[in-house]
């Protein structure tokens, strides 16, 4: 990754240095397994609401507060895990009055019961926590809280955690695989600045020289969703004519942007309306839909959208693609929108499996593409990120161990898509298909292998050995070919067992299909010597011996 500045500015957007996101970490260590396990301490009990509430100091860079853990009984267990990450504290748990006692290991702390956890019984704990939160250094690369100013001196503060984990600023349940169902977020903070979190704006209350703001998300999220932003904010809105009726459509930028925000946000319900065509229904309208501008790139927090990518278009002024056709959109509109399908309606249960949330999404950017400029662009674009890809490890990480995979989820994963769609030879058949997974899947957390048995039995197609060649080895197939006369062989060389995947080729200008494997194959032409084009929309590598 380091390598490449190209590839920084590929992944910038969810891909962190160090602890976070797509480190080259190959040891693994207790914390990682506390961190990444499904323990007998947390699969005991289902979580079903949080009620979180946040009081930021901005001047000492400094919060405190308490977070309500609502949960039901599933097996008998008396030892909780809740997960805090230093240099925050836990200060103390409370169920039924009394003061439980906690052992802390690292960033994991286990909370001992007292009251009796009867099976099918709903429990509530609080768990109070002070502390200067980890700070991120150059967000949303490696995570935490953002402690900036606007250029007018206010505070300009906000959080991102992808990988790193919501632990770095509030105590929860930090494993993918359960999602809250519905959460309030009350965040105190000086009277002069706004906090923007997830779902709808309940209320406000004026509490001496601060401001609380409380939000209520309806819906189910998962942790590093869950956001606080906070600023000198204005905010202006729309309503979108949506498949589900009328969605909310919310923007909050900083002051001295309203008027640049209200052109250059356009591109959000264009994303909306593309997105509802290939996707189906935005998941989250009862939670509604905000843009927050932030003063780092932007994340994918669950219907609190962030933005900061200098209202330019393309991703900070470049086309990834090399195409030109990457500055026909503002790619963190359309790309962190696009979680909104696959991350937030469809989360992994296993961050391992994080190509489920970028491979679909980096696809959705020539998705977009397609709708507004056509098929052609749309290819031009996600043929033309290709070379972003480094095959440098799998695309899948490591399970357990909170460790995801390859950067190449992103663009290795849209062109392996891509060809998907080629396979199937029938765009709206593939359109259906996308709509019916996030239906399917419908705030749901999920593994790979569901997605892949998902896509081979809608698809009709097996699928196995072509899931492995792209996800599991960092071979690219080769197809290798020669001609002699009206004979021509072909074969594909590093490939896993049993691929056969079929291409289309063009001899003589005349397309055909050919299904290559491992051994020499022969075709009989129709005229000498022909020239041979294989099918760009494939990803494949060709050389004619």
């Amino acid at each position: 990754m380091k390598k490449l500045l190209h590839f920084i500015l590929l992944i910038s957007i969810n891909i962190s240095l160090g602890q976070g996101l797509m480190s080259d970490k190959t040891v693994f260590t207790h914390q990682d397994t506390l961190r990444g396990t499904i323990t007998p301490e947390r699969e005991w009990w289902d979580l079903t609401y949080y009620n979180l509430e946040v009081k930021v100091n901005p001047d000492k860079k400094f919060i405190s507060g308490k977070n309500t853990i609502q949960y039901k009984v599933l097996k008998p267990n008396s030892v909780l895990q809740i997960d805090l990450q230093a240099p925050l504290k836990m200060l103390y748990a409370i169920q039924n009055s009394d003061t439980l006692h906690i052992k802390h290991d690292g960033n994991a702390h286990f909370i001992t019961l007292k009251a009796s956890q009867d099976i099918g019984s709903m429990q509530t704990v609080d768990v109070y926590y002070e502390g200067n939160p980890r700070e991120a250094k150059r967000a949303p690369w490696d995570g935490g809280f953002s402690w900036k100013k606007d250029k007018n001196g206010n505070h300009f503060i906000a959080t991102s955690c992808q990988g790193l984990g919501a632990s770095v600023w509030w105590p929860c349940k930090d494993h993918m695989y359960d999602e809250v169902d519905s959460m309030q977020i009350s965040v105190n903070v000086p009277s002069k600045l706004m906090d923007v979190s997830n779902g709808r704006l309940r209320k406000v209350e004026q509490i001496g020289d601060t401001k609380t703001y409380t939000w209520f998300v309806g819906s189910p999220i998962n942790n590093y969703g869950v956001n606080l932003n906070i600023g000198d904010y204005v905010h202006f809105s729309e309503v979108y004519d949506g498949m589900a009726g009328n969605l909310d459509m919310d923007y909050y930028v900083l002051r001295d942007n309203l008027e640049k925000a209200k052109e250059h946000f356009k591109d959000a319900p264009k994303m909306m309306k593309a997105f509802e065509h290939w996707f189906g229904q935005y998941p989250f309208y009862k939670d509604g839909y905000k843009l927050v501008e932030v003063p780092y790139l932007g994340m994918e927090h669950q219907s609190s959208v962030t933005y900061g990518n200098q209202y330019k278009t393309g991703f900070l002024g470049s086309d990834l693609s090399g195409t030109g056709w990457g500055f026909k959109f503002d790619f963190i509109i359309i790309h962190e929108s696009g979680h909104e399908w696959f991350a937030n309606n469809i989360t992994d249960k296993d961050i391992a499996d994080m190509w489920i949330h970028e491979s679909f999404t980096s696809y959705s950017e020539n998705l977009f593409l397609d709708y507004y400029y056509g098929k052609e662009a749309s290819a031009d674009y996600v043929i033309g990120t290709r070379k972003n890809v480094l095959n440098d490890k799998p695309i899948i990480g490591h399970y357990n161990v909170n460790k995801e995979g390859s950067g190449d989820m992103y663009y290795k994963g849209s062109n392996m898509l891509h060809t998907l769609r080629q396979l199937i030879e029938d765009d709206e058949k593939w359109r259906q298909i996308l709509r019916k997974i996030n239906v399917q899947f419908y705030h749901q957390t999920v593994t790979t292998k569901q997605i892949e048995d998902f896509l081979i039995t809608e698809t009709g197609i097996d699928l196995n050995a072509f899931f492995n060649q792209y996800l599991r080895d960092i071979r690219i197939p080769k197809l290798e070919y020669s001609i002699k006369g009206k004979t021509l062989k072909y074969r594909y060389t590093n490939i896993v067992e049993n691929f056969d995947m079929p291409i289309q080729v063009e001899i003589d200008g005349k397309s055909q299909w050919i299904q290559p494997n491992a051994n020499w194959q022969t075709l009989e032409l129709d005229v000498k010597n022909p020239e041979i084009v294989i099918d760009r929309d494939f990803y494949i590598e060709s050389e004619k011996l």
